[in-house]
This record gives C-alpha cells, sequence and structure tokens, in this order.
C-alpha cells in the first residue's frame, strides 16, 4: 500500500439505491453515503452520479482524495472484472457498459467491478456469518436475487463470469415474468419485487392492509424493507401472506443449490434478512431441510443471515 493511501470505497449498486461506504486499512467504517439509484437516467449520466457519490462519502469521512487507494465497485448482473465491463445488469437496463474504465477517468484511481452479490458473500465469508468456511454460498434477497459462490476459500465466477446467477434458477415453470424476460424464475416469485407485485395486486382486488397507510405516512412509492417490517409489526394478513409466499419459495430455492453445490454455510442477505434476521430466515431453513435429497445430518448445512447488512 502506497504511504498515506489507507481508504478504500466500497459502492453498492441496488436497483433502488446506491450506498458509498469508505473503511480504512483496519476494515473500520468512516463514512457512509446514500442516493436513489436514477434508472431513468442515461448511463452515462448515471455514472457521473456514482462518481460524485464517491467523492461525497470520502468528504464525509474527513478525508481527502490522495488518501484514497482504491473503489470498489458491486455491479447487478454478470460482469467481466479484468475489463471492469458490466456485461447484463437487468435491474439497471445496462448492457455492455465499461463502468470500470469511465470511472477510472473520472476519478483517477484504481478500480475493481464485481459482482454486487460476489462481493456481498467474500465479506460473509472474510468478516461476517461464514467466516471460517470453505464452502459457501450466498442469497441475496432484494430488488432482485443474486448469488455468490465460494469454493475451497475462493470465488468461484464460471467460464463467462456469471455464475451464482441464483435468482434466475425456475422455481415455477411458467409462473410470472422475470426481469430477465424469462418466466418463473426465483427472482419472480420470492424478491422484494415479487413481493410488492403480489401486495399491489391484492389489494386492487379489494384486500384490506395496513400497507398503503404505512407508505404513505413513510413517503415510500416502493414496498420496501422497512414498509415490510413495519406491516409485519402490525400483524397485516396479507404481508404476512405475502413474506410467507417468499419464503417458501427461497427455502425451495436453498435446497436446490445445496443439492447442487452442497456448501458448508448458506448465508441470506440483503435488507429483508437483515432486518428481520431469524423470523425470516427460520421458515426459509425449515423448508429447505425437507428438500434436501441427503437429508441426514440436514442441520450440518448451515443457513444464516448475513452480519455485515448495507
Amino acid at each position: 500500500m502506497a504511504a498515506g493511501k489507507d481508504l478504500i470505497v466500497g459502492v453498492d449498486m441496488g436497483g433502488t439505491s446506491l450506498r458509498a461506504l469508505v473503511v480504512d486499512g483496519k476494515n473500520k467504517i468512516l463514512a457512509v453515503e446514500k442516493t436513489p439509484t436514477r434508472r431513468d437516467k442515461k448511463t452515462g449520466e448515471l455514472i457521473s452520479d456514482i462518481a460524485a457519490l464517491v467523492e461525497d462519502a470520502v468528504d464525509s469521512a474527513r478525508r481527502k482524495w490522495p488518501h484514497v487507494r482504491a473503489v470498489s465497485f458491486g455491479a447487478p448482473g454478470a460482469v467481466d472484472p479484468e475489463r471492469g465491463i458490466v456485461h447484463r445488469a437487468p435491474n439497471l437496463g445496462w448492457t455492455n457498459v465499461a463502468l470500470g474504465p469511465r470511472l477510472r477517468e473520472l476519478l483517477g484511481v484504481p478500480i475493481l467491478v464485481e459482482n454486487d452479490v460476489n462481493v456481498g458473500v467474500m465479506g460473509e465469508y472474510a468478516l461476517g456469518a461464514a467466516k471460517g468456511a470453505q464452502e459457501v454460498v450466498g442469497v441475496f434477497v432484494g430488488t432482485g436475487i443474486g448469488g455468490g459462490i465460494i469454493s475451497r476459500g475462493k470465488l468461484y465466477e464460471g467460464g463467462r463470469g456469471a455464475a451464482g446467477e441464483v435468482g434466475h434458477i425456475v422455481i415455477q415453470v411458467d409462473g410470472p415474468k422475470c426481469g430477465c424476460g424469462k418466466r418463473g424464475c426465483a427472482e419472480a416469485v420470492a424478491s422484494r419485487t415479487a413481493m410488492e407485485r403480489e401486495v399491489r395486486a391484492a389489494l386492487k382486488a379489494g384486500r384490506k392492509s395496513v400497507i398503503p397507510k404505512i407508505m404513505k405516512k413513510r413517503h415510500k412509492n416502493r414496498m420496501t424493507s422497512s414498509v415490510i417490517q413495519a406491516a409485519l409489526k402490525k400483524k397485516d394478513p396479507l404481508m404476512r401472506e405475502v413474506v410467507k409466499h417468499a419464503q417458501y419459495y427461497l427455502g425451495i430455492l436453498v435446497a436446490n443449490i445445496v443439492n447442487t453445490l452442497d456448501p458448508q454455510v448458506v448465508v441470506i442477505g440483503g435488507g429483508i434478512a437483515e432486518r428481520l434476521q431469524e423470523d425470516y430466515v427460520g421458515p426459509i431453513r425449515k423448508t429447505a431441510y425437507k428438500y434436501f435429497l441427503q437429508s441426514r445430518d440436514a442441520e450440518r448445512v448451515k443457513i444464516v443471515p448475513g452480519v455485515l447488512g448495507d
């Protein structure tokens, strides 16, 4: 590490929001900045927004730009880490975007671009819920559903850099249409977006719920994790039903993953898991165990919520 260059900035590029985190050489968090993801903007404009967010985060850390060693980006889709290209990010509407090179021009520091869930799973493996394990799968539930795989202590990316896209494992043949264009993907039946679709359909059909009132009070036009948590605290029947539905499909998804890869730990991450913890992950685990092919010693496969959060 060059003298004085002790800061790393990490950026999570979510479909709903962008988050930048500044840490020092000991992984101490110095600042966090967040802004909505303006998916309606042109690609170049959104990249400029991302660069500005990084600069704002460094300012909030009360450090100077020369202290920045590098910036790491977690992009929601298939990427080429060597060239810094985002091949496809459906939730951003991106195809073959040279994110790394463009940000190097704007920020003037080394840029790492990797799949967002891959870097999240690496974090849980190195510092969080999967620390000490060598075979790990992460399933992160948010606007979509992403996955990451650690095998023998190393990130497994596959032949085209697209390994771990567990959100596009088909769970319900001929089910709802997914953001990827296909039908019945796990993301289409169990993501926060899928849950919101079910809620809105039920409300339109005349179901009663406190969800609209909560969203209005919190000035939310989308059903965020905080809205889900608030509705569950009020024991809203519709919210309970929709969450239970999503948990069942996530349990099926996890069982398929375990039957294929036999990991030591499955980490469930994302905003809902962060807020609800065991209340969210427990039913997922229970369903998954039922569908393990190797049911003997099923509990040896730890299915746990992530601990690092955003």
